[in-house]
Order: C-alpha cells, then sequence, then structure tokens
C-alpha cells in the first residue's frame, strides 16, 4: 500500500472507481470486472459508499478484500451521514488495523427520501469537520476530498463553493478529486480558481465514459450538475443503436482524457461503473503504458 499524495508527488496516476456489490453474483461479477483492470497497474482504486452510507460494511469488506488480494493502493469512501463520532472511529481503527492508509472523506448524499442533509446528532454536518476529526485521530492517513468544476447544487454561490473547499485543505485534505465532466474547459477553470483561493493540493480529474442512454439520463439526474456539452449531445442523436451511442460515449471520455494528459494533468481518476470494457478501450486508444504513467 502507498500514499495517494506520495504516488501523485512521483507520477502520473491513473485510477478507477467501484461501487460494493449488494448480492453475492454482482460480487463476483465485480471481481472479474476487478481482475481485468488490474492488469493495466491503476495506481489506486477507490470504493464508494452508496447513498445515504447504506453499503458502509459493503464498503469496508470490499476494501479489505482488495487491499489482501489484489495488492493494490485502496481508498476508501467515508461519508457524514448517518453516522456518529464513535462510528467513524471504529471504522478508521478497522482501517488502519488493516493497513488502509487512503480515505475519501465526503458529506455524502441524503438517504433516499430525505429532502436535505441532516446531520447525525453527535455527527459532522461537513466534510471538512469529517476531515479534521480523521486528522486528529489518524494523522497518518492520507485524506482526498470531492472538488466540483460545474458547481454544486447546494451551493449556487461559486465563492463560497471554493471557500468551502479550501476549508476541507486547511483542515488536512491531500488532493482533490473532482466530480464528473464533460467539458474539460469547466476542469481547467476549476483549477485556476482553486490557485485563485490559495488552494495547492493536487487537484484529479473525474471521468465517466456515458455509454448507454439510461447511465446519460441517471447521470443528468444524479451527477450534482454535471453538464452536456450541446456537440456531444448532437453526436449521441445521430446513433441508430445502443452499440454506437456506447461508441460515441467511449470516444468522448477518450478525447477528454487525451487533451487532460497534453495538458500535463497529475492523474485521471474513471469512474468505471463497475465495467471494464470501455476502460480498457480507452486506455488501448491512447496507448497508455506504465511509461505513460511515469512520464507527466
Amino acid at each position: 500500500m502507498a500514499k495517494i499524495l506520495d504516488l501523485l508527488r512521483k507520477q502520473r496516476t491513473f485510477s478507477f472507481e467501484f461501487f460494493p456489490p449488494k448480492t453475492e453474483a454482482a460480487s463476483e461479477e465485480l471481481f472479474k470486472t476487478i481482475q481485468e483492470l488490474i492488469p493495466l497497474d491503476p495506481s489506486f482504486v477507490t470504493i464508494t459508499y452508496g447513498a445515504g452510507g447504506s453499503t458502509r460494511q459493503l464498503t469496508q469488506d470490499l476494501v479489505i478484500r482488495l487491499k489482501n488480494e489484489t495488492c493494490s493502493t485502496v481508498a476508501a469512501h467515508l461519508t457524514c451521514v448517518n453516522h456518529s463520532k464513535a462510528d467513524i472511529l471504529s471504522i478508521l481503527e478497522k482501517y488502519h488495523d488493516n493497513g488502509i492508509e487512503n480515505i475519501m472523506a465526503l458529506r455524502g448524499d441524503p438517504p433516499a427520501g430525505q429532502m436535505a442533509f441532516i446531520p447525525h446528532t453527535d455527527g459532522f454536518r461537513y466534510a471538512s469537520d469529517l476531515v479534521e476529526f480523521i486528522k486528529k485521530y489518524c494523522p497518518d492517513i492520507c485524506i482526498g476530498v470531492a472538488g466540483y468544476p460545474e458547481g454544486h447544487p447546494e451551493t449556487p454561490n461559486r465563492l463560497k463553493e471554493i471557500d468551502f473547499l479550501k476549508a476541507k485543505v486547511d483542515q488536512g485534505a491531500d488532493f482533490i478529486t473532482t466530480q464528473l465532466f464533460f467539458d474539460n474547459r469547466e476542469y481547467y477553470d476549476f483549477c485556476e480558481r482553486c490557485v485563485l483561493a490559495g488552494i495547492h493540493v493536487p487537484v484529479i480529474p473525474g471521468i465517466m465514459p456515458i455509454i448507454s442512454r439510461k447511465s446519460m439520463i441517471r447521470v443528468a439526474e444524479t451527477a450534482l450538475g454535471a453538464k452536456y456539452p450541446a456537440r456531444f449531445q448532437k453526436a449521441l442523436s445521430r446513433t441508430q443503436d445502443d452499440e454506437q451511442f456506447a461508441k460515441v460515449g467511449a470516444h468522448w471520455a477518450t478525447q477528454q482524457v487525451l487533451d487532460l494528459l497534453d495538458k500535463g494533468v497529475r492523474g485521471i481518476h474513471f469512474y468505471t461503473l463497475n465495467k471494464s470494457r470501455t476502460t480498457l478501450q480507452i486506455y488501448d486508444s491512447l496507448g497508455l503504458t506504465k511509461s505513460t504513467i511515469l512520464t507527466p
């Protein structure tokens, strides 16, 4: 295991995000996907929580299993939702005992049916509070936090939004991974605004290939304001079937990654949706190899 900040300091990183399965069959399918992607030698992988922290135990089990069975560097998502400080400390101790050195600290989404986030009576209201707590009790853990290039819907004031992000960094966040976006200009502008605000930690762009109409709609509904550029929508509208749609989505993501690499980004984070095919296609199209990773 390695700390993600250390990896970012010495090489370009490529990372994959997975979500924990809810059934035994899904678990086996996920490990098949992971086995297909591990040969790509990802710098690290991250494991999410479900909405409202519903997959808390599954996340912990998958993080530890991945670390033990694949020897990969793993970052576990940890949210404030429905967690007391004692709950958080217990989870951190379990991760520490199992050699997990990286945490993605997030406020988290409200549980289904709950319109707004309601903190636990003995928990945290903001991700910055969670970051501060982790650094206090586990100062050696490397902490990542989320950034929103296109803005967070709960914070329409974009000046305050950057202030909230800076608060997370000031409390000890080591790097930022962005929410997905489909126009790289949004990412570059976001990075410039971070620098203006005094944020100087690495900012890893998050890329999600859109490979089906269903996923396109789901992302529009749930991805915290992600916008589809008109040119991308036009290209998708010209497709005749699901296979063409997936090809256009993969091509768009490939061009995003190509541009980001040309601009010298320190890393790329792939939202895989627990699928391997499209990520493998992107790697193949760009000729990504270990030498690519080691030479930003």
